[in-house]
């Protein structure tokens, strides 16, 4: 082949693999269920709304989701505030938080749940959770919160 048919077929193979290789589908990576992490949280909002996250859906600030530097997206997890012992399952659809020392970016919807609105960091407990912990809607919307008056 020629080096002109290399420029063009090369850019055409690593498009289509990048199609066929695209964000992973699995609801919680098989190994890592039950394993637990402390560490600290902070919470993410309006200024990101509607902006794509790393497995392309867009954020809602609403949603319950959250951000994970290594958890496989659509992971399920339940993080707990070591403060006052509430807790809400999220579902890992971002990667963040690039600041030092912490381990997860809570929605703001999640944030609220846990009272971690206010105080913007805190220090948590995260459970990674199997699909028989959680129940899922269609939008992907978490439906199962603990400790709620």
């Amino acid at each position: 082949m020629t080096r002109k048919k290399y420029i063009v077929i090369l850019p055409c193979f690593l498009y289509l693999m990048a199609i066929l290789l695209g964000p992973e589908k699995a609801i919680c990576s098989t190994g890592l269920r039950g394993e637990v992490y402390y560490g600290k949280a902070s919470w993410y909002g309006w200024k990101f709304h509607g902006r794509k996250t790393s497995n392309g859906e867009r954020f809602n600030k609403n949603k319950l989701t959250a951000a994970h530097n290594f958890l496989p997206f659509n992971t399920i997890v339940k993080v707990t505030n070591l403060t006052n012992d509430r807790s809400v399952k999220v579902r890992i659809n971002d990667r963040g938080p690039f600041k030092a020392g912490r381990i997860i970016d809570l929605s703001e919807k999640a944030a609220e749940v846990i009272d971690a609105k206010q105080i913007g960091i805190i220090d948590v407990k995260i459970q990674v959770l199997s699909k028989a912990d959680v129940e899922l809607v269609e939008d992907k919307q978490l439906v199962s919160i603990e400790n709620i008056p």
